[in-house]
């Protein structure tokens, strides 16, 4: 009996361990020009409400026709008020201060990509029509001189966002910030959102060891 218990428990245990990632998302799809050469910018809120559990990854997908692509500055912030950059000048260095020169993108930010948006133009054969990259993450001044744009460290990733609750208000901003090379058009901005459930797995587990224990005391006696 205590065998086929035990056995039971490690089933439960493996099953609660197997927490399935649920997906919200939010999307803005007005289409809007972003002011050229102004840090007023574009905002966008949304709200997020009933969503259990805790995050484990957060996507922002741009769909951006037009412009100067190197002028672009985004961020996006949790409802604890933690922000991750998003776009910070792309192509911005040393060498280049006006970054690059491409006009629009349509790209999905994932907290789990690793190729860096801010140095899409060193990716060999690189596109920005439908291709998943990581946050650009220099929290630092837009309008700094390339050399510390591009020196500062990566701070924070939307991977900032994971362990935290999801529910409140996202803000997602994005503006252009040198004049010249044209307006560009925010046409969509989805936030993604995957959350996994608590487990309830210390609930069950403590249940089946009573029951273990119970069963054990009976046959003592």
């Amino acid at each position: 009996m205590k065998t086929i218990l035990l056995s039971l428990l490690l089933g439960l245990l493996a099953l609660t361990g197997r927490s399935q990632s649920l997906t919200s998302s939010y999307t803005n799809s007005t289409i809007t020009t972003i002011p050229d050469g102004s840090p007023v910018g574009l905002m966008e809120q949304f709200t997020v409400s009933g969503v259990g559990g805790s995050v484990s990854n957060v996507q922002v997908t741009l769909d951006i026709t037009g412009g100067f692509n190197g002028d672009l500055y985004a961020y996006l912030v949790d409802p604890q008020g933690q922000l991750v950059v998003l776009l910070n000048r792309p192509g911005v260095t040393g060498g280049n201060p006006f970054g690059y020169a491409d006009a629009g993108m349509s790209i999905t930010l994932d907290g789990l990509a690793t190729n860096n948006i801010h140095d899409y133009g060193s990716t060999l054969g690189y596109n920005l029509i439908g291709t998943t990259w990581a946050a650009d993450g220099r929290n630092t001044n837009p309008q700094s001189a390339g050399g510390l744009l591009y020196g500062t460290p990566t701070t924070a990733n939307l991977s900032l966002f994971q362990n935290t609750d999801a529910n409140g208000v996202w803000t997602f901003f994005i503006a252009d910030l040198a004049t010249g090379g044209g307006s560009a058009s925010l046409n969509n901005v989805i936030l993604s959102i995957m959350t996994v459930p608590e487990p309830q797995t210390w609930l069950m587990l403590g249940g089946g060891l009573a029951l273990l224990g119970l069963l054990q005391r009976r046959k003592v006696s």
